[in-house]
């Protein structure tokens, strides 16, 4: 047990190596990388994205000096051989280095640190939401075997399985993210106004109640504004 064990840990290793390399590769073939970015900026406007190769030079190239575009690949790395760039980037990722973000100009790491307590309650809800249905679904699944309650819940479990995930979710974000039918979950704003100022519970409820607080200013015109003084 201990060996397989070690076995698929050490198999971790050429997997993860393997898909950084096909990322690496992928990217490489991507126009609108850092350097037509900063090229784009430069020449004052458009879009990063929005370049095609014309004899080998990019078009958000033109108009300034090759000398210019060669200093802005030495600052990027992109001076040097594919290889000797990809083996930098395992090199820093094995000491946990992710560098800096070409869009935002900030550290990686820092970028997940602010965003993790987002993800990190995401997570926890859709845990105790997905946990809290499907678990008492299945005891009365197995306790009404064959009945047409049981018949009806496995056929919308297969077509929930059979529509796409991505379909699914803009389906459930129009019935209950505030669309034109429910506002359970808004599509704006985490917490409500006040959320600093609530107590723990109040907090705990207003999570839970967030559908009311975190509607849109437009939607809840009728509503008098709550006093921000306690």
């Amino acid at each position: 047990m201990t060996a397989y064990i070690l076995r698929r840990l050490l198999l971790m290793i050429p997997t993860l190596i393997g898909i950084l390399l096909v990322s690496f590769v992928i990217i490489q073939f991507v126009p609108g990388g850092p350097v037509e970015q900063l090229v784009q900026q430069l020449r004052g406007g458009g879009i990063g994205g929005e370049v095609a190769a014309t004899g080998g030079v990019y078009r958000g190239a033109q108009g300034i000096e090759a000398e210019r575009i060669e200093e802005i690949r030495k600052l990027y790395g992109f001076d040097r051989p594919a290889h000797e760039r990809f083996w930098t980037m395992l090199k820093r990722y094995a000491v946990f280095d992710l560098g800096t973000s070409y869009s935002h100009h900030r550290g990686v790491w820092q970028l997940i640190v602010d965003k993790l307590p987002v993800s990190i309650s995401l997570g926890v809800w859709s845990f105790l939401i997905v946990y809290s249905v499907s678990i008492p679904l299945g005891i009365a699944k197995a306790v009404r075997d064959g009945s047409r309650f049981d018949l009806w819940t496995s056929v919308a479990i297969l077509v929930g399985y059979a529509i796409p995930g991505f379909v699914l979710g803009v389906a459930l974000l129009v019935l209950f993210g505030g669309g034109s039918f429910l506002n359970w979950f808004p599509l704006r704003g985490l917490v409500s106004d006040d959320f600093d100022e609530l107590s723990l519970i109040g907090k705990v409820l207003g999570e839970l109640l967030r559908g009311e607080t975190g509607r849109p200013d437009h939607q809840r015109a009728d509503k008098a504004p709550r006093s921000r003084d306690r």
